[in-house]
This record gives C-alpha cells, structure tokens and sequence, in this order.
C-alpha cells in the first residue's frame, strides 16, 4: 500500500493506494502517529484507490478516530468504493465514521 499525505491549513489528507490489511495496517498506524504528534488536525481519508479493507486496518481506522475524538477534531472518509462502502456496512462502522 502507498499513502500520499498532504497538509493544507488544518487539514491533513491521506491518500491510500492498495490495499489496508494485516500487512500494511501497522504503516498506516506508522504515518497516523506522525499525523497526530503533530497536534489536532481535522484528518482526510481519501479512499478512491483503496481496492479494500480488512478488520486489522478497521481497527487502525477506529482507533484513529477515537484519537480525533478525543482532540476535538474531525475525521471523514472520501471516495470509497462499493467495495469498501459494503464492509463498512456490514461491520456497523459506517454508523462510526464520517463517509462521503
């Protein structure tokens, strides 16, 4: 998986490309601790290129989004695919996040 950040203002995004699995959820959890050590930013998930997501990168995301929370800031997806949008469904995080 590649991830392609960008900051602007108070927004970081992060572009996935690949996949979010068992393999490549501990470089995400990498990249989210240098996003938030940092301090608060509202955090942009940009998931027009991830192809999938499996329940270690659910928890990657979850976690993040506990840390947002707790920074008083905002966290949304953009961009999934039907694919992606039906794991989210499935597994009750699409009522958790913030899906566009």
């Amino acid at each position: 998986m590649d991830i392609i950040k960008s900051t602007n203002e108070n927004t970081t995004t992060l572009v996935l490309v690949g996949r979010l699995d068992t393999v490549t959820s501990g470089q995400l959890s990498n990249e989210l601790g240098t996003v938030f050590g940092v301090g608060a930013t509202k955090l942009v998930f940009d998931f027009a290129k991830l192809e999938y997501v499996s329940s270690a990168g659910l928890r990657v995301l979850l976690t993040a989004q506990k840390k947002v929370n707790a920074l008083g800031t905002e966290m949304e997806i953009i961009g999934a695919n039907e694919t992606v949008k039906e794991i989210f469904d499935i597994t009750g995080f699409s009522g958790i996040l913030t899906i566009h």
